[in-house]
């Protein structure tokens, strides 16, 4: 999904955050928000989520029986299986910090994933206890292709740049400009 200047993952996050604090108990106010977000209770288990989990997560999340993630699994980076308990989710519960920065990728019961960014966020009581939590599920996947794309691109630039057969390089030229011309479709909310 691409997010304008108003829609920033960020200010997302802020707005849900605002509306969970107004005490909000309905959660109306994200079912209108553009990005996948799910409330846990202190024990991880989903006690609300946005329409837009179901997207994301390609199957209806159960309230109150899913825990830490409104996701079907959970691999890493590095196609690792996640269990559920040890994802940035459980992470931000069992520490009460929010977790930043780090990425996982999840599959859909229909085989098809996606990457994504995660910004588990607990949400403290007046007297500073955890009272629930809040996150956010960035898709990244698109940028993700972008730029290995374009190292890709990069590749057979640099191999242009060590053969001497005229034939070659040409073949490289194009397909560094068609690695190129993809990952701008990509920018761009296209499919290549």
């Amino acid at each position: 999904m691409t997010y304008g200047a108003n829609t920033a993952p960020e200010s997302i996050l802020y707005r849900a955050v605002a509306a969970l604090d107004s005490g909000d108990a309905l959660y109306s106010a994200l079912d209108s928000l553009p990005a996948p977000i799910y409330v846990t209770d202190t024990d991880g288990l989903i006690i609300y989520f946005n329409p837009a989990c179901i997207d994301f997560a390609g199957r209806k999340p159960q309230v109150g029986l899913d825990r830490w993630c409104v996701t079907w699994k959970l691999f890493t980076d590095e196609g690792a299986f996640l269990p559920h308990a040890e994802c940035p989710m459980a992470t931000a519960i069992k520490t009460a910090r929010p977790v930043r920065g780090v990425s996982a990728v999840a599959e859909r019961p229909d085989g098809t994933r996606v990457t994504f960014m995660p910004y588990p966020t607990p949400l403290f009581a007046p007297d500073g206890s955890l009272r629930s939590s809040v996150n956010m599920l960035i898709d990244i996947t698109e940028k993700r292709q972008s730029a290995a794309l374009r190292e890709q691109a990069a590749r057979c630039r640099r191999l242009m740049r060590s053969i001497a057969n005229r034939d070659t390089v040409e073949t490289l030229a194009l397909l560094a400009e068609e690695y190129e011309t993809k990952a701008l479709l990509l920018d761009a909310g296209k499919s290549p």
